[in-house]
């Protein structure tokens, strides 16, 4: 507003207050940057991770491995404690699920008691849809 101001309203930096320039691009491909250039075709491992993530591929081998293991147990001591290390770490991760299905089932009942005793019209609308989509067999 008063151009000649500037004059009377010095500019002080001090140490480390200089100008700041920052990337604020999200940058969602590091997970990708991990896997080494030289182990594949980065494009065909991200396409492969689309298909199924490393987690599930792990688990369906996981219980194959188990399958196989009940059918033809491990000869040696190393293998049968293997073999018991593989079911605790599945029923781990089992449980982890378990735990985090329950986290979010409490979240929506929260939720949902929330919205009936604040905003009843929006309730009753979700209700209605709720009750349609629960009508629907599960996948």
């Amino acid at each position: 507003m008063y151009p000649w101001l500037f004059l009377w309203a010095p500019q002080l930096q001090l140490p480390f207050s200089g100008d700041v320039a920052q990337r604020i691009e999200p940058r969602t491909q590091w997970f990708f940057d991990g896997i080494d250039s030289t182990s594949g075709d980065p494009v065909i491992e991200r396409k492969a991770f689309e298909v199924a993530s490393y987690g599930r591929q792990l688990g369906l081998i996981t219980e194959l491995l188990l399958d196989m293991a009940a059918q033809t147990p491990p000869r040696t001591p190393a293998g049968r404690e293997a073999r018991q290390r593989l079911r605790k770490i599945q029923a781990q991760i089992e449980q982890l699920k378990t735990d985090d299905a329950a986290t979010h089932v409490e979240a929506v009942e929260a939720g949902l008691q929330r919205l009936k005793t604040r905003h009843t019209a929006e309730y009753e609308r979700l209700r209605t849809r709720l009750q349609r989509l629960l009508a629907e067999p599960a996948p």
